[in-house]
């Protein structure tokens, strides 16, 4: 059995969950719970373009937004 992440022929969905972070999923196969679809159905390549593109602060939401709200130190 092959690894349906490493199939550079089959149709892939970009999803992404609550807390930002973004998956690269078959597209054959239902959405985890928690997991919304945001791109695709896609090329594997198109798709790991776009995450590259779009996630570019891999911090969960939850962690960038506590960083936003701490004071600076000094």
């Amino acid at each position: 059995m092959t690894n349906p992440f490493d199939d550079p022929d089959a149709d892939y969905l970009v999803l992404v969950n609550d807390e930002g972070q973004h998956s690269l999923w078959p597209a054959f196969a239902p959405a985890p719970a928690g997991w919304q679809p945001t791109f695709g159905p896609a090329g594997r390549q198109d798709c790991v373009d776009h995450i590259e593109t779009t996630w570019t602060d891999i911090r969960p939401n939850s962690l960038a937004e506590a960083a936003t709200r701490r004071p600076a130190l000094g």
